[in-house]
């Protein structure tokens, strides 16, 4: 099951768990309350899994493709991991399935605090347009996953701030309906 918890606030090396001391554990409904989505499947059958295909149609997850992070298997292996750690959002969902390996999303909370989840095999996780968030490998640094999207891929990062774009504007109301 996925873990997450409130960040500290050290500047240490970002693949480590940074937890707050004493821990300040977050459940799934308080992801849901953010718009962050979560399942857990069965990685090993990803090709022919009913429940990832259900899934798919009825989000329209039509693009698929798989990434593998790590030094040998990722061009400009170190640049990539800076811009993935850089707080960003994008204009549409991003959905990430770990097939294997392990990692870190964070994401903002309502007051702006970072929240760290902890993405490991068979996790998948899918963040609302519009939030702030970045990525991270852990101190495993190897992470092979699944990006969905609707129709065609969209690679584009928005870094903060971007407050003057639709999808934020209306994930901010989200906020304020859930509150």
């Amino acid at each position: 099951m996925v873990q997450a918890w409130y960040m500290d606030e050290s500047t240490d090396d970002p693949r480590l768990p940074h937890r707050l001391n004493p821990d300040c554990p977050v459940s799934l409904e308080q992801l849901r309350k953010l718009g962050v989505l979560y399942w857990k499947l069965d990685p090993d059958k990803h090709e022919t899994d009913p429940e990832l295909a259900q899934i798919r149609r009825e989000r329209s997850y039509s693009w698929m493709d798989i990434i593998t992070i790590c030094k040998d298997k990722l061009p400009n292996f170190e640049e990539k991991i800076q811009v993935f750690y850089t707080e960003h959002l994008h204009l549409d969902e991003e959905i990430r399935y770990i097939l294997d390996g392990s990692g870190y999303f964070d994401v903002r909370d309502k007051e702006d605090k970072w929240i760290r989840i902890s993405m490991e095999k068979g996790d998948m996780i899918t963040l609302p347009a519009g939030i702030y968030h970045r990525f991270t490998l852990d101190e495993k640094n190897y992470v092979k996953a699944m990006r969905l999207f609707v129709g065609e891929p969209v690679w584009t990062a928005y870094n903060r701030p971007a407050e003057h774009f639709p999808a934020r504007e209306q994930y901010v109301k989200f906020l304020e309906q859930t509150a």
